[in-house]
């Protein structure tokens, strides 16, 4: 897992002109962290009441925070401010609206060091895209071995040793319609929420690498419908050797989970033998998923009614 590294100038950099940001004040200072995708509105901490104040958090001054510094009693105001921006892990503050500034504001900000941005969006803009944005660029990432496709909606992760043809089924599942996210690297994601969000790295996004083939461009080869750029994890596929001394699950009744990234994930081992349509199974095991969401598990629901009907039986 690594850790991604943020700080204002970075921001700036990558997303000033989406958010249209402008930068009023604290150029010496965009080296300061963002350390969490959460944004504060700092109602109460301008009233004084800094108790639990998340000065982590990119301060963010709407209609309502602004309306106030204008009409508050300036010592008190000045106080507050004071208090609130001298916290070293205050990253910015932010103005919507692209209002003017409020004096006080703008005297604390240049006084501790804070860097002061003001955007053109309105409040909810803002912060819904600003809080998207820091989320994809926070949240903890790592990268796994496997293919990536959404099958009937389905992110499904197939994964298994060098060779035993996981390409081979995606190539099968691309000409069946279904889509490709990523092969051979998956760029995979912990979202808010506790789910996994998985796409392609740039360098390979829309290629596919099959033995005897070589590279394929899937986008100029099966349309744009067959690709898609990122899809939520909710199925592992692990591909396996057929092995007689290890007989397979007949059943369904063992659920089996892998975890990334703290999340866990259903998963389903298939062995791989000659005459078996992976493709084919991993589409049932999709749909088979879909149900489980849902509540509806088959194999458990099999198994009470044969339960049902011997203790019936049993019955004088």
């Amino acid at each position: 897992m690594q850790a991604a590294d943020l700080t204002v100038g970075d921001l700036l950099k990558e997303q000033g002109e989406r958010l249209r940001l402008e930068l009023l004040s604290g150029e010496k200072s965009l080296a300061r962290r963002v350390p969490v995708a959460d944004l504060n509105r700092p109602g109460l901490a301008l009233s004084g009441f800094l108790d639990r104040f998340r000065a982590e958090r990119v301060q963010v001054f709407g209609a309502g925070e602004q309306a106030y510094c204008l009409k508050a009693e300036a010592k008190k105001l000045a106080e507050s401010l004071s208090r609130m921006m001298s916290s070293p892990e205050l990253p910015c503050v932010i103005v919507t609206h692209n209002a003017a500034v409020p004096p006080a504001l703008t005297q604390a900000c240049r006084k501790h060091g804070v860097p002061l941005l003001r955007s053109a969006y309105d409040t909810a803009t803002l912060t819904g895209e600003l809080s998207e944005a820091l989320e994809a660029r926070l949240s903890p990432t790592t990268t796994i071995h496997g293919v990536l496709v959404d099958v009937y909606g389905l992110g499904v992760l197939i994964q298994g040793e060098a060779g035993i043809g996981k390409s081979e089924c995606a190539l099968e599942l691309l000409k069946r319609g279904h889509i490709l996210v990523a092969d051979d690297v998956v760029q995979v994601q912990h979202r808010r929420g506790a789910y996994l969000r998985g796409s392609c790295p740039e360098p390979l996004k829309n290629h596919m690498e099959v033995r005897g083939l070589g590279l394929i461009d899937v986008k100029l080869l099966f349309g744009i419908g067959a690709i898609l750029d990122r899809t939520r994890i909710e199925l592992s596929i692990k591909l396996e050797p057929w092995n007689s001394q290890t007989p397979p699950d007949r059943t369904g009744l063992e659920a089996r989970k892998i975890t990334i990234l703290d999340v866990e994930v259903p998963l389903i081992r298939i062995p791989v033998s000659p005459g078996r349509n992976l493709a084919v199974l991993i589409e049932v095991a999709a749909l088979n998923q879909r149900l489980r969401s849902q509540g509806y598990f088959s194999a458990e629901t099999f198994n009470k009614r044969l339960i049902e009907r011997m203790r019936v039986k049993e019955r004088p």
